[in-house]
């Protein structure tokens, strides 16, 4: 079976994400890797690997998209993007806590294009939520259960 590797679509990935994720790759010895369109930086001395794509819509996604296999995490936002990966069973959450799974990735992408569709009639303003100490938590406890699932696959624990 594969190593798992981290993947992160890091353009609009919070710090304090990006933080942690690297700090729990170090201790977890799993590479961890962002893909953006621009250098995106953490404020702790954990490596990972930046790979900056062409100014390109979906640019970095499909570098994910080619390059993530099965057993490896990918972190993202966005849902369209998410589908795809789960259509290649590959893990996948986003930085609020959600896991896209086969189970649920229909319904959020219909919750989505709904949500879209009401803005655009101007029903809805759409607005920068912001990132709360409840949203990092959940996504704490969502990546260690599938981080937890991906190395007991390789006959690993985290610590």
């Amino acid at each position: 079976m594969a190593k798992t590797h981290i993947w992160l679509d890091a353009d609009s990935c919070p710090l304090q994400v990006r933080n942690f994720l690297t700090k729990k790759a170090n201790e977890f010895s799993i590479e961890v890797t962002f893909v953006a369109n621009k250098n995106i930086e953490c404020t702790n001395d954990f490596s990972f690997e930046m790979i900056i794509c062409e100014k390109v819509k979906d640019s970095a996604d499909n570098y994910i998209l080619e390059n993530a296999k099965e057993n490896d995490l990918v972190i993202t936002k966005d849902i369209v993007f998410a589908s795809k990966l789960v259509e290649k069973n590959i893990a996948c959450i986003n930085d609020r806590g959600t896991s896209f799974t086969q189970n649920n990735i229909k319904s959020l992408l219909e919750d989505r294009d709904f949500d879209f569709q009401i803005a655009n009639c101007g029903l809805v303003k759409h607005f920068h939520e912001g990132y709360n100490k409840e949203k990092f938590f959940a996504f704490k406890k969502c990546f260690y259960k599938i981080i937890e699932e991906l190395l007991s696959r390789q006959g690993k624990q985290p610590e």
